[in-house]
C-alpha cells in the first residue's frame, strides 16, 4: 500500500508505522492486548447480569471490572489511532471499518443507557436477584455489539 495526499498519512508518526518493519505489528498487538482487557471485562460483567454467579455483587464487580475497562481505553485508542494514521485513506474506504467505527458508537450509546437507565436502580437486584428485563436487554445487546466489532477488526484486513 501507498500513502496517498491524506495529510494523516504524511504525519512522521504515520510514516513510521508504515517504514518501520516491527513498528505496525507491535502497535497491533498492543491494540489487541487492549481488545482483549477491555471486551472480557465486559463480557463478565454482562453474563453476570444475565444471570451468571448470581452470588456476586453486580456493584462489586463493576468496582472491579470498570478500572480494566479504562486502562484498556487507555491502550485501544492511542494504538487504534496509531494504525489508522498508517492507512488512513484505506480504513476510511473499508465497509469493515465503517461498520466497527459504528458499532462502536453504538456500543457507548449502550453502555450510557444502561448505567443512566436499568443501573440506577441495581441495588434493587444486586446480589441474588434477577436483573430486570431492561438490563438483561442492555448487555445482550452488548454482548452482540462486541462480537460484531471484534468480527469487523479481523475483516480488515480482507475487506
Amino acid at each position: 500500500m501507498t500513502p496517498s495526499d491524506n495529510p494523516i498519512e504524511q504525519l512522521a508518526f504515520a510514516r513510521a508505522m508504515r517504514e518501520m518493519l516491527w513498528l505496525y505489528p507491535a502497535v497491533e498487538i498492543a491494540h489487541i492486548v487492549g481488545f482483549v482487557l477491555l471486551v472480557g471485562s465486559v463480557v463478565m460483567f454482562d453474563l453476570r447480569v444475565l444471570g451468571l454467579s448470581k452470588q456476586i455483587s453486580v456493584r462489586a464487580l463493576s468496582r472491579h471490572l470498570l478500572p480494566w475497562s479504562w486502562g484498556a481505553l487507555l491502550i485501544i485508542v492511542p494504538t487504534g489511532s496509531a494504525m489508522f494514521s498508517a492507512h488512513a485513506s484505506d480504513f476510511i474506504g473499508n465497509r469493515a471499518f465503517q461498520v466497527k467505527m459504528g458499532l462502536l458508537l453504538l456500543a457507548g450509546i449502550n453502555a450510557a443507557i444502561f448505567h443512566t437507565g436499568p443501573y440506577q436502580s441495581v441495588k434493587d437486584w444486586d446480589t441474588g436477584v434477577a436483573a430486570p428485563w431492561g438490563a438483561k436487554l442492555s448487555v445482550a445487546v452488548s454482548l452482540v455489539i462486541w462480537l460484531g466489532v471484534i468480527s469487523c477488526g479481523r475483516l480488515l484486513a480482507y475487506l
